[in-house]
């Protein structure tokens, strides 16, 4: 597996992806979340444009995973991880992580995940992710959560979840 940065050409590609990562959750009880409709191939632009968009090539030239992060407060805030079903558990979704964690200088990544989800909250306190209490909330971050509320993703339990990176570069000792 290698991971590279997304293509132009590939953004369609991913939504196609994220509807198939979403199934799952209608088996779950959340049947909204799988019939979401993916974002357009010129909204996921933007984080070619200014964010990062990181696919994961599968041996055979497919693309078996992605991640979209934006800077937001000084971290990097991944907005999705998705995984194809058919390539899931095996340890695609975290080479993603761990590569954005490697490539930046942002002392932390962020996101948002839903609570209760075992791939979720659970999934990325493995990841090394904390739960961040309220109060730990940056502007952005909350305006992230005033967004999805708005989008109707509050109706499961959600929260926002932070990994410090160790520092880079610097002066050496």
């Amino acid at each position: 597996m290698r991971i590279r940065t997304a293509t132009r050409d590939e953004l369609p590609l991913l939504g196609e992806l994220e509807r198939a990562a979403g199934a799952p959750f209608a088996e779950i009880g959340m049947p909204e979340i799988a019939e979401d409709e993916p974002p357009a191939p010129e909204e996921l632009a933007r984080y070619l444009d200014h964010g990062t968009a990181l696919v994961a090539e599968a041996p055979d030239g497919t693309v078996a995973g992605y991640l979209l992060a934006e800077p937001v407060d000084g971290a990097l805030h991944i907005e999705q991880v998705s995984v194809h079903p058919g390539h899931a558990r095996r340890g695609i979704g975290r080479a993603l992580i761990e590569h954005l964690a490697e490539g930046t200088d942002a002392p932390a990544l962020t996101l948002t995940t839903f609570a209760d989800v075992p791939w979720n909250a659970p999934y990325y306190a493995r990841c090394g992710f904390r739960p961040l209490a309220d109060a730990e909330l940056t502007p952005g971050l909350r305006e992230i959560r005033r967004q999805e509320a708005e989008h109707g993703l509050d109706r499961w339990p959600r929260l926002c979840m932070r990994r410090d990176l160790p520092a880079r570069g610097g002066p050496s000792a």
